[in-house]
């Protein structure tokens, strides 16, 4: 594509140039080399130490996954949830508690990979952290605001190489997603829609429970499951099938719901394509909420400031079967997904990775290819764990993506339910408060659990 070409498709030459070469590598994993590779650092030629915490559900495939390297130890709540991915591994150690696991297994492991509920992902990671293990904790990164921040904080301190499991960050479709906005295709981009049909899809399928109170009756905890390790740092309850396996992602105590389930895949990319950081405000919308889970549907706004050269963005967020209008641009016959983005800029939109119309596509081509590809996201974990660079969603970068989402939840408080009908956030990022409703401040972070603390 000649110079003048270039011009003509976004006058964004100055982008384009932070965008290429060394630059681009540098603005797409976030952080220095310097914050990772610490104690736990073992040559290229050798193979990892893993040990895995909450394997029966997503952490079954996360060690799929990981089954390259050593998988040493295996610990799990739920012995018979769990008991697939320990038969898997039959050499490996088995446990119930993380403590333990990391206590007798110190000198044997290297890495730690984290899939329990939501509610634990910050004391396990961090305790790990602290013994110099380096970390992939699934997505949501952690329960609250100031958990993320501490994730990350002790990630630096730590020097260790750190993930979340958000693996669509790996994939060309981020990158070139990234690539047309850079190549100036959407001109100036000044809205963001995404969403999900999570919790539920339609008539077919529910995920997990929203919008639905606490049982009222108790049942007998399972002879596998330790019922007060599952609930960990979070309030005394009895328990009920309603909360796990997996359906505990609908419940304000153990989960973040479908912004947290969704929001760290969605958002990821869009805030490498605009070089978003924290938001200005945020404003919320959905069905009814109560104490005991989050809404059945939401939608959540997110106002961004001006960036370099690129003007404000306001991001939307839809989820429960909400969708953002149609857009024209759409071909006959053609309908939104499920789940998807759109990007809006000056120039035209882009549906996922794709210009529409088709005939847009086809006519502006595919955009110069000037982003790294990953050598995948469970690869680039291993290879940062090794010494090499950052992987892409390292917690530096991982704690941002998330804290913006929970944010979106602390709008969606049903504490807060009477003022933030009236109300937008106006949210101050140096000092960790929202300047405008004090009250709101409250839900940056839950209190503990008597005996668990960060």
């Amino acid at each position: 594509m000649s110079s003048s070409a270039k011009k003509k498709r976004g006058g964004v030459l100055s982008r384009r140039d932070f965008m290429s070469g060394a630059a681009a590598a540098a603005a797409f994993t976030i952080v220095p080399r310097h914050v990772l590779g610490g104690r736990g650092y073992k040559p290229p030629s050798e193979k990892l130490n893993i040990a895995g915490v909450g394997v029966g559900g997503q952490g079954a495939s996360d060690m799929r996954s990981l089954s390259g390297e050593n998988i040493v130890a295996l610990c799990d709540v739920d012995f018979s949830h769990a008991a697939r991915t320990f038969k898997r591994y039959p050499e490996a150690r088995q446990y119930k508690d993380f403590r333990v696991m990391l206590e007798k297994e110190e000198k044997n492991i290297d890495g730690v990979v984290v899939a329990t509920p939501d509610h634990t992902h910050a004391i396990i990671s961090i305790t790990a952290m602290k013994m110099g293990k380096h970390v992939y904790c699934e997505k949501p990164l952690t329960h609250s605001v100031f958990e993320a921040r501490r994730m990350a904080q002790v990630a630096r301190e730590n020097k260790v190489a750190t993930q979340m499991g958000n693996s669509g960050q790996a994939s060309v479709g981020t990158r070139v997603m990234a690539e047309y906005i850079a190549d100036g295709a959407l001109g100036a981009v000044r809205e963001v829609h995404s969403w999900t049909d999570r919790p539920s899809n339609g008539l077919f399928r529910v995920y997990w429970p929203q919008g639905v109170g606490r049982p009222k009756e108790e049942e007998k905890v399972p002879d596998t499951l330790d019922w007060d390790l599952f609930l960990g740092p979070a309030p005394e309850r009895p328990y009920h099938p309603a909360y796990h396996p997996f359906v505990w992602r609908g419940w304000w105590d153990f989960g973040t719901g479908a912004l947290g389930d969704m929001g760290c895949h969605a958002f990821d990319p869009i805030f490498r394509a605009l070089e978003l950081e924290h938001p200005t405000s945020v404003q919320a919308s959905s069905t009814l909420v109560n104490n005991d889970t989050f809404p059945l549907a939401s939608t959540v706004h997110f106002q961004f400031p001006a960036r370099q050269d690129m003007p404000p963005v306001k991001l939307t967020w839809y989820d429960g079967g909400i969708k953002p209008p149609r857009p024209d641009e759409l071909d006959e016959g053609g309908q939104l997904p499920n789940t998807g983005t759109m990007f809006v800029g000056d120039k035209g939109k882009m549906l996922g990775y794709n210009l529409i119309p088709e005939s847009r596509r086809k006519e502006i081509g595919p955009p110069p290819e000037i982003l790294p590809r990953s050598p995948g996201h469970f690869q680039e974990w291993i290879d940062a764990c090794k010494g090499g660079k950052p992987a892409g969603a390292n917690f530096e970068f991982a704690s941002l993506v998330t804290q913006v989402v929970l944010l979106g939840n602390i709008a969606l408080r049903p504490e807060l339910r009477e003022t933030l009908t009236r109300t937008t956030l106006k949210w101050d990022p140096v000092d960790m408060k929202i300047t405008n409703l004090p009250e709101a401040n409250e839900y940056f972070h839950t209190e503990y659990r008597s005996g668990w603390t960060l």
